[in-house]
């Protein structure tokens, strides 16, 4: 709707129109809840076994994506010059978005290490992960969400809001988490997330701390 009140402006100022048909209607923006995973959908994921490696792969990073935030195309791009060790002498993930242009800076968590490792040396041109097609990830991830029995669609979006919440409940300032997800503008991660900013301690928030990857 915003879009066309500002074609109408424009008409209206070369003269195309005498009046402005928006002049007296104002837009509402609805706030709209976004789904994220929680604590024991993710731990379902994780130690569910696969009958097949293509879905295990998919899974590891999808699982990968929840506890990073990155999108499908970065976490695509993803190679070992990417993971450097930062001023506090840990493990990090540095980059620059794909299709944002932002840099991003995300601390390594145990998990998502523990999923690089599993796939150390094992791929050409510097690459971290096995990525296939989006086409084909999505496709896998919602057979993975059926045998995993998760009543939700299982996206990239759906990791990255996954993220958004793990940190927001550690205690993540929301410019930090806003960062590390490369948004330009805090108010978007405001809108999305507000009702996660009083769930500090909750849902997932532990569930990378003394957790094991072993899904074998």
């Amino acid at each position: 709707m915003q879009f066309f009140k500002r074609i109408v402006i424009i008409a209206k100022n070369n003269g195309w129109i005498t009046a402005d048909p928006f002049a007296n209607y104002k837009i509402r923006i609805k706030k709209v809840g976004r789904g994220y995973l929680t604590q024991q959908e993710i731990y379902i994921i994780m130690k569910k076994k696969f009958s097949t490696e293509r879905l295990e792969r998919v899974r590891d990073i999808f699982i990968f994506s929840c506890f990073t935030g990155l999108a499908y195309i970065d976490v695509k791009n993803l190679c070992k010059s990417n993971i450097r060790t930062s001023f506090d002498e840990k493990l990090w993930i540095m980059g620059k978005g794909e299709k944002t242009g932002v840099n991003f800076n995300i601390p390594l968590l145990d998990i998502p290490k523990q999923i690089l490792d599993k796939y150390d040396s094992t791929l050409p041109d510097d690459k971290v992960l096995p990525v296939l097609s989006n086409q084909k990830m999505n496709g896998y991830l919602k057979e993975i969400g059926v045998i995993c029995g998760i009543d939700k669609e299982l996206t990239f979006h759906l990791a990255r809001h996954t993220f958004a919440t793990f940190t927001l409940t550690k205690g993540v300032s929301i410019e930090s988490v806003s960062k590390m997800l490369e948004h330009t503008n805090i108010n978007i991660i405001m809108r999305c997330h507000e009702d996660k900013l009083n769930l500090r301690g909750g849902l997932i928030s532990s569930l990378d701390e003394n957790q094991s990857y072993d899904n074998e």
